[in-house]
């Protein structure tokens, strides 16, 4: 066969293997956590919102929720301060909360700048706007952290309104509390709080690692499908630690409360999302109900 029929052909099958998936998917809302290396690199991150954007254009529903961790403790040095962290959550004063929200909002629109320069119209918020994200004072293990907020409520209206005039919404994670203070929010939690809000089809982690590994030194451990159930006993085996740890329960939490699946994404690879929602084998690692299909098959 002809070599240029081959490579032409190669991309029909590529796009047949999509369909089902297509399908099955089709006006499902589909929240991705937008966060780590692929924030950063400038075409990583022109990458993945090209995969966002053609999640949108192919009938999906998506929501960008993201942070800004590594532009936040930048910011805070530059102005003479020292990031500090308690377990994984960044300490936050008044000054550094004022850094946090001025850099998020920065970070929010220049996405949407991206969503737009691609023929799809965006629209970035803050979890302040509308009273989208309501939160509590979070403490880290009885430690006051300060201006740190856990989602106590989610205000869907906006978003379903957003979604039904075919807007992107890219949300940046501030929130308020009953006196209207403002809060930072980890962007894990507020993804999971918004994926099971909204009850969404899919939830999708963007890090800096493959997945889960049953042994986190062996790359021959990813683990590509693992059930609520199963995830839980590698947790309480023990197999599961450091930032890995709180990211499963994340996941085990949004299953529970109702998403249908959860993927941990690698956004370092290239076009990460669409390979994982579009292809049988997929890239990271889909957590799902214990009842879930399963869709990977050698």
């Amino acid at each position: 066969m002809d070599q240029k029929l081959e490579k032409y052909l190669s991309k029909a099958e590529v796009l047949i293997e999509a369909l089902p998936y297509i399908q099955r998917f089709n006006k499902k809302v589909i929240v991705v956590k937008y966060g780590g290396s692929a924030m950063v690199d400038e075409a990583l991150k022109k990458r993945v919102i090209q995969d966002v954007t053609l999640l949108k254009l192919v009938g999906f529903k998506p929501i960008i929720v993201h942070g800004g961790g590594k532009d936040i403790s930048r910011m805070v040095e530059r102005v003479g301060m020292t990031p500090q962290f308690v377990n994984g959550l960044r300490v936050t004063d008044a000054e550094t909360m004022e850094i946090a929200e001025m850099v998020l909002n920065k970070v929010n629109k220049g996405l949407v700048q991206m969503v737009e320069s691609l023929g799809v119209r965006a629209i970035g918020i803050s979890g302040k706007d509308g009273g989208l994200l309501h939160v509590n004072k979070k403490y880290s293990e009885g430690k006051d952290i300060g201006f740190v907020g856990e989602v106590k409520k989610v205000n869907t209206e906006i978003l379903w309104d957003l979604l039904e005039k075919d807007f992107l919404p890219v949300i940046c994670t501030v929130g308020l509390d009953d006196d209207f203070n403002s809060y930072n929010i980890n962007a894990d939690d507020a993804a999971c709080a918004i994926a099971q809000a909204m009850e969404a089809e899919k939830l999708a982690f963007l890090t800096d690692i493959e997945g889960v590994y049953k042994n986190p030194k062996d790359p021959d451990t990813l683990i590509s499908e693992l059930t609520v159930t199963e995830a839980k006993e590698l947790i309480t085996d023990g197999y599961i630690g450091g930032g890995m740890l709180p990211k499963l329960q994340n996941c085990i939490d949004a299953i529970e409360s109702g998403v249908s699946r959860v993927h941990i994404l690698d956004g370092r690879i290239p076009h990460c999302l669409l390979l994982e929602i579009f292809t049988n084998k997929g890239i990271g690692t889909a957590i799902l109900k214990d009842d879930g299909s399963r869709f990977y098959h050698e």
